[in-house]
């Protein structure tokens, strides 16, 4: 009934990038972050963090036959609600969704797995 997604190079053990859940059509992610191919947090920039965040999403999504537009939410959990990564999450996201991007929430989060991540998002996308 479920079935894991996850894209060459995913290196979590334990934990799938997401699931699709069959005969719902329905797939759920877990939360990605901005990272590098090997793992590595980006620190070069917060737009550069972010930019590889949506990157990383979008590699999840075409391992589950999915693209941007079939997203119908997106969770933010974000390590502070302030103007600079508010305005730079806005910003990339614009790149990826025109203005009719799917609903989404911002939450304030007390700590992420690693101090120098900023934004971490999950989605939830619907399987045509």
């Amino acid at each position: 009934m479920l079935t894991a997604v996850n894209p060459p190079g995913s290196a979590w053990p334990g934990v799938s990038q997401g699931v699709i859940l069959k005969g719902s059509g329905v797939f759920v992610s877990t939360g990605h972050v901005g990272t590098d191919a090997a793992g590595e947090i980006i620190v070069s920039s917060p737009e550069d963090q972010i930019v590889a965040l949506f990157d990383n999403l979008r590699v999840t999504l075409t391992a589950a036959g999915l693209e941007f537009g079939n997203v119908a939410r997106m969770t933010c959990y974000v390590k502070s609600f302030d103007e600079t990564t508010m305005a730079t999450l806005r910003s990339v996201r614009a790149r990826y969704w025109n203005q009719d991007c799917p609903p989404s929430s911002v939450i304030v989060q007390a700590a992420l797995y690693d101090p120098r991540l900023l934004v971490e998002a999950e989605v939830l996308a619907v399987v045509p």
